[in-house]
């Protein structure tokens, strides 16, 4: 039964509407259109019930209970008020309608209510024409009392009643269908700009556009929508732009590689080549190889870490253990000498573990590579946070270079015999700043390299 009303309900919203406020206006029309005939019926009643009291007093002046005996008295109008009048000294029937039988059900009726002497109405079923309504009306003289019982047929007033259900249940079909069809047409209006702003969201999403709905001249409704969707287009322009980084960079940094191959490739084919040659051609692809593993690793940790400090929050992480397991890791060469120094060993650094693992990571994977004898990684507390040092003895970053240095794909000496990718900085420098923090070189050191990450406290 549930699946069958499903299939059955509308599937657009405005026709969900529409038949809801459908039904709400058939319930309410049901129950006025109910209580107006309830109402009417009651009226018409009381109507007849005048009407009866009414010939009843007119039928009184023609009986004389001032007697011993009752007597009904002859007047001008006799036959017009002896139309449907029964008249009763007690259970004694004085007078009857012309035609209606001493047996009749009507006159049985009549007979029972001047029993009564209570004052009472009744209605009977009188077959054709229908329904007759009775009343008795007591008459109590000096010496005899007597009984009127006046009748009167209820087909004009039924037929009243009947004209007055039809009118209304033909009203009723009326407006129901006048009320289905302005709510269509009220909710399909109402809903246009809602389509609109749908196929506008669409279009402005897939191109990363800088439209937006904004909340000036708005209803609230559609005001707190448009917010809603303007912050969708935020995050999907974010997420394209990360896309189309992603995939720029990728394409930027692995042709240089795939060339290498393709061209390595094609002069090991060009004609028969030696032991010597053929191992010389796999260590140059598999050098290559390894450096667009490096680029592809370097550019999805990027986006999965990058993502993932801007959702989680951040946490509280012992420094030195993270910098002293970077450091052992990282395996310096054997001239180079990589340590540890922090002034506080209990300092705390307001980031994940995995987190602060892959801010320094970059700064210790440089410093190490240029270095000629000593990698220092230096922490300290500073107002507000903590500072992270790593500084080697190397050549130190060339003047004309400082403004490309965290500029992703860049590198001072791109023919330097490293098989660094050129976005280890830029990623340290993102990541840092998900969390308020700071990756920038010193310009004032000399003697090498030093890059500051400057990091909330813990």
């Amino acid at each position: 039964m549930t699946g069958l009303l499903r299939r059955l309900a509308p599937r657009t919203l405005r026709g969900r509407l529409s038949l809801v406020a459908l039904t709400t206006a058939a319930l309410l029309m049901t129950v006025l259109t109910v209580a107006f005939n309830i109402v009417l019926e009651r009226h018409l009643q009381h109507q007849a019930d005048a009407e009866l009291s009414n010939r009843a007093d007119a039928v009184a002046t023609t009986v004389d209970t001032s007697g011993p005996r009752v007597r009904v008295l002859e007047t001008v109008n006799d036959r017009l008020l002896d139309g449907n009048v029964w008249i009763y000294s007690g259970a004694r029937l004085l007078e009857r309608p012309p035609s209606t039988a001493a047996d009749s059900a009507l006159t049985k009726a009549a007979a029972g209510l001047a029993a009564r002497r209570d004052g009472v109405c009744t209605t009977v079923a009188a077959g054709n024409p229908g329904s007759v309504r009775l009343c008795a009306h007591f008459l109590a003289g000096s010496r005899s009392t007597a009984t009127v019982v006046t009748a009167l047929d209820l087909a004009p007033y039924r037929n009243s009643a009947d004209a007055v259900l039809l009118g209304s249940l033909v009203l009723d079909s009326v407006m129901l269908a006048c009320t289905y069809a302005l709510t269509r047409l009220a909710v399909g209006r109402a809903l246009r700009p809602v389509g609109t702003m749908t196929d506008q969201a669409t279009e402005w999403s897939s191109v990363g556009s800088d439209e937006r709905f904004g909340a000036a001249h708005q209803p609230a409704e559609l005001a707190r929508l448009g917010a809603s969707l303007d912050a969708l287009l935020d995050r999907t322009r974010t997420v394209l732009g990360h896309e189309r980084q992603l995939t720029g960079e990728l394409s930027h940094e692995l042709r240089t590689p795939l060339t290498r191959i393709v061209i390595e490739l094609d002069w090991w084919r060009a004609r028969p080549r030696s032991d010597a040659e053929t191992r010389a051609t796999h260590e140059v692809i598999a050098e290559a190889a390894q450096a667009m593993r490096t680029i592809c690793d370097t550019l999805l940790d990027d986006a999965r870490e990058g993502a993932r400090a801007t959702a989680t929050a951040p946490g509280a992480t012992a420094v030195e253990p993270v910098l002293s397991r970077l450091v052992d890791r990282f395996g310096a060469p054997e001239q180079v000498k990589a340590v540890v120094d922090t002034a506080v060993p209990e300092l705390t650094a307001g980031v994940r573990p995995a987190l602060l693992e892959r801010i320094v990571s970059p700064l210790l994977a440089n410093a190490v590579r240029y270095a000629r004898s000593t990698v220092t990684v230096s922490a300290h507390p500073v107002p507000g946070g903590v500072r992270i040092s790593v500084t080697d003895d190397g050549p130190g970053v060339p003047e004309a270079f400082v403004d490309d240095l965290f500029q992703p794909g860049r590198r001072a000496d791109p023919e330097d015999g490293h098989d660094g990718a050129g976005l280890g900085l830029p990623l340290a420098r993102r990541l840092a700043r998900t969390v308020g923090g700071e990756v920038s070189h010193d310009p004032a050191h000399t003697g090498g390299a030093r890059f500051r990450t400057d990091l909330p406290a813990g």
